[in-house]
C-alpha cells in the first residue's frame, strides 16, 4: 500500500481518540467541513480539488491521502485530477513536482483495478 495511505490509516486512531476525547472541537471542525463542501457558486468536487492542492501545498501527507480518497469516491477523472496537478507543480516547483508524484501514486493505488 502506499505510503501516504499507510500514514492516514497510522492516524485514524489517535484521530478517534481526539474525537472522543475533545467532542466540542472535534465536531466544531467537522461541522465547518460540512458547511465549506456544500455546493454554491463553486461545486463540492471542485472545493475537494482545491483542497488536495493546498494540503499538498502544505506537505500534509494525511490531508492529501484523505483528499485524493475523498476525490476518488467523488469519481474525478485523472485528468482533471492531474490537472491539478499542473497548478501545484506551477505554484510549488520542484518540491510541488515532489508532492504531485506522491499524490499521483495515492490516486493509482486507490483506482487501480484488481
Amino acid at each position: 500500500m502506499n505510503a501516504m495511505l499507510d500514514n492516514l490509516k497510522a492516524l485514524t486512531p489517535s484521530l478517534i481518540a481526539l474525537r472522543k476525547d475533545r467532542p466540542d472541537m472535534y465536531d466544531a471542525f467537522q461541522s465547518v467541513g460540512k458547511t465549506v463542501y456544500k455546493d454554491g457558486e463553486i461545486s463540492h468536487l471542485n472545493k475537494e480539488l482545491m483542497a488536495t492542492a493546498i494540503a499538498l501545498s502544505q506537505k500534509c501527507d494525511p490531508c492529501i491521502a484523505h483528499h485524493v480518497k475523498a476525490l476518488v469516491r467523488m469519481g474525478v477523472t485523472r485528468g482533471a485530477f492531474e490537472e491539478m496537478l499542473e497548478v501545484v507543480v506551477q505554484m510549488g516547483g520542484g518540491p510541488g513536482l515532489m508532492k504531485a508524484g506522491e499524490a499521483l501514486g495515492v490516486f493509482d493505488e486507490l483506482t487501480k483495478k484488481d
